[in-house]
């Protein structure tokens, strides 16, 4: 993986959640779902948890100075079963994350998700794995930006989903 193929992903990333403050429309109210607190962090959670397995995997320069982290390192780097637990742990917080989200989002980022485990353990090719890594993170992306609304903030508009204001 590529340092401009990090970089392109930071910026769509960035534009997808920049859009909300850019699109009136966005989040989606009329299927957006207010996540609570609960919910806000398990989704961060996973989510900082996927991109720690991704850095593992491609960038190990910049995990090995953290303490204790070569067991870890060399779990995740093996591919077996502990590999497997380490990105299936926090795939699991991500969408524990999105349950009350649109059925359409979550089941988009959980298919995208799946996507990305088995081209990582299938033994196929790296670039179909790197191209599944960008389209997992532009439809969870794509999903946060057009349905979630985060605990902190208020309705200004129609009631959300779940019937709160």
């Amino acid at each position: 993986m590529s340092a401009a193929f990090v970089v392109s992903l930071g910026i769509v990333v960035a534009l997808l959640i920049g859009a909300r403050l850019v699109f009136a429309n966005l989040p989606v109210r009329r299927v957006a779902t207010r996540l609570t607190a609960a919910d806000a962090t398990l989704f961060g959670v996973g989510v900082a948890g996927l991109i720690f397995h991704c850095v593992v995997m491609f960038f190990p320069r910049l995990i090995e100075p953290l303490p204790g982290s070569d067991p870890v390192m060399l779990d995740i780097s093996a591919l077996g079963t502990a590999s497997i637990i380490w990105y299936v742990v926090p795939v699991g917080l991500v969408l524990a994350g999105l349950r009350r989200q649109y059925p359409v989002g979550l089941v988009m980022a959980a298919l995208s998700l799946v996507g990305v485990g088995i081209t990582m353990y299938n033994g196929g090719s790296l670039q179909v794995h790197v191209f599944a890594i960008f389209m997992a993170a532009l439809l969870i992306a794509g999903v946060a930006a057009a349905l979630v609304i985060p605990p902190w903030q208020g309705s200004t508009a129609a009631p959300l989903r779940d019937g709160r204001p």
